[in-house]
């Protein structure tokens, strides 16, 4: 199959991540999810809310808000609020629209003193609720480190040690955010007590395998069926230390979180409700649409893909190579797409080694391309759905069949890049980082194989 101009390999791809993204974004998905609104003088809506996508769903909420009242029947009601997103990743506002909600900015993987106050108002703005009230929790990845209020007897700076203590780890997601739960005077189904006896409507993006909704942002709004025993057992897997006060009380359970059947998550007798507005499955299913009607077949492996980025890559290359051959169920021309949640596990550097740059995008993309050494008819993009892999300014990597040999002809070693995980120095130096910026949204890890 011969590609028309206009879709190279590369713009193709890029393409296809970009469908992906838009699929995602607040502004498409949210409409059909908004609660009934009090009416004027009987109760109030109050807007809470975390992750990269804060920004964008509170600016959603915002711009639907005043039709929404007027098919309800309650003109005029009224729209207050306050979420916490990325740095950089507020949205600029649109022409016309209204700022009832506050949008605030703090640090992200790691928490920061300014994540640490939003969440402390937060918490405050739930004071003196009652069951006329309605809370619209907005929650995207990211919520656990952006809504950061430590347990008694953590400092700031103890969370932060412990976040980047398991973000080298090579824990999954659900294991990090089981610890972050326990760890936290918000998460893990804390914020929605905070808020009861009012109405409490939760609205989330998934960037997480399976679309749990107690694991997306560590579930400040859900029950939580995890057990102080379960976050020990993590920090000592990954041996991680935490101060004697803290562990003993988990040990004790007085760190326990609210467990399904809290009365303090229902509300009229009904478990508040979760309503997940956007998912990896969506976009990837988009994406497979958008492939199809370009003239190629499309194959999903899975939204759930969890693992070693590089080893994740490996297997990847290995179903592409055989696809290629005609020796597996992907007759080409086809793209074969997948999500998840991969991992970096970072390793130890030699004495005087530069410290390496990148995400997990970045490394699947050197696993693959060291699996695929240069077949001629297999070219791939990965790229983290939110516009940023790891903390860097891209959202990931692409790899075409000469990746290698114009690594080489530069005397670039993807090996040497693997070792000290610099899959950003690599593949920028080939002109070959995906650079989106903050796309607003977040379903987590997107992957396309082109495979002609």
């Amino acid at each position: 199959m011969t590609l028309p101009a206009h879709h190279s390999p590369p713009t193709l791809l890029r393409q296809l991540y970009d469908v992906a993204v838009q699929r995602a974004l607040p502004a498409h998905n949210t409409a059909a999810w908004l609660p009934v609104p009090p009416a004027p003088g009987v109760g109030r809506t109050l807007v809470l809310g975390a992750g990269k996508a804060a920004g964008a769903m509170a600016q959603a909420v915002e711009a639907l808000w005043p039709e929404h009242c007027r098919r309800h029947g309650v003109p005029g009601a009224l729209l207050s609020g306050l979420v916490v997103t990325r740095y950089g990743h507020t949205p600029p506002r649109p022409s016309g629209v209204a700022q009832a909600i506050e949008v605030v900015e703090a640090a992200h993987p790691l928490p920061d003193a300014a994540g640490l106050a939003a969440a402390q108002r937060i918490l405050g703005l739930t004071t003196g609720l009652s069951e006329h009230d309605v809370v619209l929790c907005l929650i995207s990845g990211g919520g656990s480190a952006l809504l950061t209020l430590p347990c008694e007897g953590l400092s700031l700076e103890d969370k932060q040690r412990i976040n980047r203590q398991l973000l080298a780890s090579g824990a999954d997601i659900t294991q990090m955010n089981t610890v972050r739960k326990h760890l936290s005077a918000i998460k893990g189904g804390r914020l929605a007590a905070a808020c009861h006896p009012a109405r409490v409507v939760t609205l989330a993006i998934s960037d997480v395998p399976g679309d749990e909704p107690s694991v997306i942002a560590s579930g400040p709004t859900v029950a939580d069926a995890s057990t102080c025993a379960d976050a020990l057992r993590i920090l000592q897997q990954h041996k991680i230390d935490i101060p004697e006060a803290v562990r003993a009380a988990l040990q004790s359970g007085q760190l326990e979180t609210p467990k399904p059947g809290d009365a303090r998550l229902q509300h009229a007798g009904q478990t508040s409700p979760v309503h997940l507005i956007a998912t990896p499955q969506q976009s990837l299913e988009a994406a497979a649409e958008a492939a199809r009607a370009m003239g190629l077949r499309a194959y999903i492996l899975s939204d759930e893909i969890e693992g070693e980025s590089r080893e994740v890559g490996k297997v990847h290359a290995a179903l592409a190579r055989s696809a290629a051959a005609g020796r597996n169920a992907f007759e080409p021309p086809c793209v074969i797409l997948s999500g998840g949640e991969t991992t970096v596990t970072l390793r130890q550097r030699e004495p005087g080694q530069a410290k390496g740059r990148g995400g997990r995008a970045g490394e699947f993309c050197l696993g693959l391309a060291q699996a695929l050494q240069g077949h001629p008819r297999i070219w791939a993009l990965a790229a983290d759905t939110d516009g940023i892999d790891g903390v860097e300014d891209n959202a990931g990597a692409l790899v075409h069949p000469d990746t290698l040999a114009r690594a080489q002809a530069q005397g670039l070693r993807l090996t040497d890049h693997l070792a000290r995980n610099d899959a950003y120095g690599y593949f920028a130096a080939l002109g070959d980082l995906v650079v989106t910026g903050p796309t607003h949204t977040n379903v987590n890890d997107f992957r396309a194989l082109l495979v002609l």
